[in-house]
């Protein structure tokens, strides 16, 4: 029986609980000493004994994954690692064949990578679910019959259980065997969303597994359904016995709250999961019905947190003004936009830790929200086809330098591949961007693993979530809604552009509407709609190594917010200081401070550093101008650039002014 604060009857539980239940309820399952039965009336025993099962969930057959070493499966207890099945939960005949447990227990099944749910009686015979007759996912019970059925007495119901009188609670404790355990009937509780029923509250014990047994009176009569243990003391929850067979019959209910939150807003949106649909089902038809209920109820909030917070959601509303009018950062490392608590949106902050591959590659990696984000330097003998075109080898490289690990009893073992990925597509996000969407299962944990990779000069920038099977179209509903929140520059050494370029098919559109050509050794020539300009090495160095970063910002043009080119830097090489630039600046909206309409009126003057004039800072020599309309009674110019060249160490002033000369021979702003 899982803890109160994450059993798995809360399906719609929100993104504030990310907790794997699956993997936190299996973990439980481990041997422990034989727990001493309750005294009950011993002609009762085999009675009780013989209607209650245990729930099972059989165990991948095969597994895609490949590990640094063998699984040491020699660390698992005896049974654990012999036994065919999961143990997971507890069932018991009500009715000629009609078998009753724990919602939240058969809902493990529920679109899982693992299989159905069975029920397995002492002697280890197995018996298939054949259709699901009611369920309620409130009040955590679901009915059902089986193919083959057994032929046991069913246990007898008593509707009106005494306070303080003496209760047994039966079930499959940690996954060993059925046990009985006394205790009393102690009080009633309300369920906690709104009081719509009392539980029954019995100082029994129960433990992991026991979900879903039944609570038994004095006589070995049915009282209630054993579902949660309180988390703070040995007072348990049960469901009364009355709701069960009072409820309607060939039914499936749901009815519940929950809170939705999308990473980039802190606002939160309260909806209910609520539907019905007709029983019975096969688990399998259940199990898509109930999914496809779920995802559609997700789906449903997240659109309206969205149209709730649409009036100062980015780009809209005054938050947006200050980052609509603020250049690239020139970073590399992806991450999001996010909106701070006094409404104005800003970039995330992250804290990266990197590691290395082979030729020159690396991974650098940080959490931010509820997915790992990270940036994938390629290796120089793998080419961007290679890295694009094969989706086992980019996760293998990435498990070389973000180990993923399985733990076996108390050790950890480092997966070293996941195969092929399940799924395979691209996403194109409101900005024309082309996401490479990959998912892998991995049924040992009946989870998923979810990865939206952006293809970028140098390799990847990307962010992933390893979530709950059940959860997969709600996760990959989260990660489609914040790639148009991404903020990254486009970043690589000319080599690593030309081969990028090529691939076409998966360049955002802006790049499409950029000219940028370059002959080592000879010239270089970038032309968009709104910025052109070319350079030979009488200016700079310009060879395969020669790096090129495009800072891409958001910005209103023309009415229409972009994502589009604001910076763009190119250096003679990756670690060589000596660099030309061009930065692109908007003249400030009203609603921005005064600091914007400073900076802006230096910009507009050619006041000092883009005067012309070389300057020295941090051991560095520059020199600055600015291109576009100048500023006239005719003319007020709403987009204006800065053009820089520097170079390290003391220059003459004749020198840097020639170098600017050339930077600006063949510049062409077509906006303003």
């Amino acid at each position: 029986m899982d803890q109160r604060a994450v059993r798995v009857r809360h399906v719609t539980t929100t993104k504030l609980r990310r907790i794997r239940r699956t993997a936190v309820l299996l973990a439980c399952l481990a041997l422990a000493p034989a727990l001493r039965a309750a005294t009950l009336d011993p002609a009762e025993l085999p009675h009780v004994q013989a209607a209650t099962f245990e729930v099972v969930i059989p165990k991948p057959v095969n597994d895609p994954l490949t590990y640094e070493r063998p699984l040491p499966l020699d660390q698992l207890p005896f049974q654990q690692r012999n036994d065919k099945y999961y143990s997971v939960g507890t069932a018991f005949a009500l009715g000629d064949n009609h078998f009753v447990t724990a919602g939240h227990v058969l809902s493990l099944g529920i679109d899982s990578l693992m299989g159905e749910p069975a029920l397995r009686d002492a002697s280890g015979h197995v018996f298939a679910i054949d259709k699901v007759t009611r369920f309620s996912l409130q009040q955590d019970f679901v009915e059902f019959t089986l193919k083959d059925p057994p032929k046991v007495t069913p246990l007898e119901p008593n509707t009106h259980a005494t306070m303080n009188d003496v209760v047994y609670a039966v079930g499959n404790a940690l996954g060993t065997g059925i046990v009985i355990r006394d205790g009393l009937y102690t009080s009633q509780t309300p369920e906690e969303e709104d009081g719509r029923w009392q539980w029954m509250r019995f100082s029994a014990a129960a433990s992991p597994g026991n979900s879903g047994g039944p609570l038994l009176d004095k006589d070995g009569k049915v009282v209630g359904v054993v579902l949660m243990k309180s988390p703070d003391e040995n007072l348990n929850y049960a469901l009364p016995i009355d709701f069960v067979l009072k409820a309607p019959a060939n039914l499936a209910v749901a009815d519940t709250r929950g809170l939705y939150q999308l990473d980039v807003i802190d606002s939160k949106q309260s909806g209910r999961f609520k539907t019905e649909f007709p029983l019975p089902k096969s688990f399998a038809d259940f199990s898509a019905a109930f999914q496809k209920a779920y995802n559609a109820s997700a789906d449903r909030q997240l659109h309206d947190l969205l149209a709730e917070n649409a009036s100062t959601m980015f780009p809209k509303g005054a938050g947006s003004a200050r980052l609509l009018h603020t250049g690239s950062n020139l970073d590399a490392f992806p991450t999001l936009l996010h909106r701070s608590s006094n409404g104005t949106w800003v970039i995330a902050g992250t804290n990266e830790t990197k590691s290395t591959l082979a030729h020159n590659g690396f991974v650098a990696k940080a959490a931010v929200g509820s997915q790992l984000m990270f940036h994938m330097r390629k290796p120089d003998d793998i080419s961007s086809k290679q890295l694009y075109g094969d989706s086992k080898l980019f996760m293998d490289l990435l498990l070389k330098a973000a180990p993923l690990q399985r733990h076996v009893g108390a050790e950890q073992v480092k997966v070293t591949s996941l195969g092929k990925p399940s799924v395979e597509h691209v996403y194109t996000d409101a900005y024309q961007r082309r996401w490479q969407v990959r998912e892998w299962p991995m049924a040992y944990d009946n989870s998923v693993l979810i990865a939206f990779l952006l293809p970028v000069p140098d390799g990847y920038a990307a962010m992933m979530r390893i979530a709950p099977a059940k959860n997969e179209h709600e996760e990959m509903g989260d990660l489609k809604a914040l790639t148009d929140f991404v903020y990254l520059a486009y970043s690589g050494t000319l080599a690593q552009w030309k081969d990028f370029l090529a691939n076409t098919e998966l360049l955002p559109s802006v790049l499409t509407d950029i000219a940028i050509r370059f002959d080592y050794g000879t010239d270089f020539r970038y032309r968009s709609r709104r910025l052109g300009f070319a350079y030979t090495p009488e200016l700079q160095k310009i060879d395969q190594n020669s790096q090129l970063v495009l800072g891409m910002s958001y910005f209103e043009d023309r009415g229409k917010v972009v994502w589009d080119v604001s910076n763009v830097v190119v250096k003679s090489n990756v670690d060589n200081a000596e660099r030309i630039s061009f930065n692109r600046h908007i003249a400030p909206s009203d609603e921005l401070d005064d600091s914007y309409r400073n900076s802006w009126g230096k910009i507009v003057q050619r006041s000092h550093p883009d005067d012309g004039v070389p300057y020295s800072e941090n051991d560095m020599t520059y020199i600055g101008t600015v291109g576009g309309t100048p500023v006239s009674a005719q003319a007020q110019p709403g987009v204006l650039y800065t053009a820089f060249y520097g170079v390290d160490g003391p220059r003459p002033e004749d020198t840097m002014k020639g170098k600017l000369n050339l930077l600006m021979k063949d510049v062409q702003i077509s906006e303003h």
